[in-house]
């Protein structure tokens, strides 16, 4: 695939921004944003569709991590598994 135009890559950059910002009023809802996903998919390639998407979602995760905290995970602690399953046998 070759490099957009300065041209296109300015319509592409801000199709996705104001799909980012719809999504954000919204707090999430894709349902609410389609006219603007459409435009979106219209004037971006489709391999940076999937890296902005992605980089949307990681954004949003470490936003909530940095505000949010997180919850420590221990590995040694026991746990119960649901029933009809059993631990693996090391």
């Amino acid at each position: 695939m070759s490099f957009l135009p300065k041209e296109e890559r300015t319509k592409c950059w801000s199709a996705r921004d104001k799909y980012w910002e719809c999504l954000d009023s919204h707090e999430g809802n894709a349902d609410s944003c389609k006219e603007f996903r459409t435009s979106y998919e219209q004037f971006c390639p489709g391999q940076w569709v999937k890296h902005f998407d992605r980089r949307y979602h990681f954004l949003k995760f470490k936003n909530k991590i940095e505000t949010e905290g997180f919850e420590k995970f221990d590995s040694k602690q026991e746990y119960e598994l649901p029933k009809g399953k059993s631990k693996a046998k090391t």
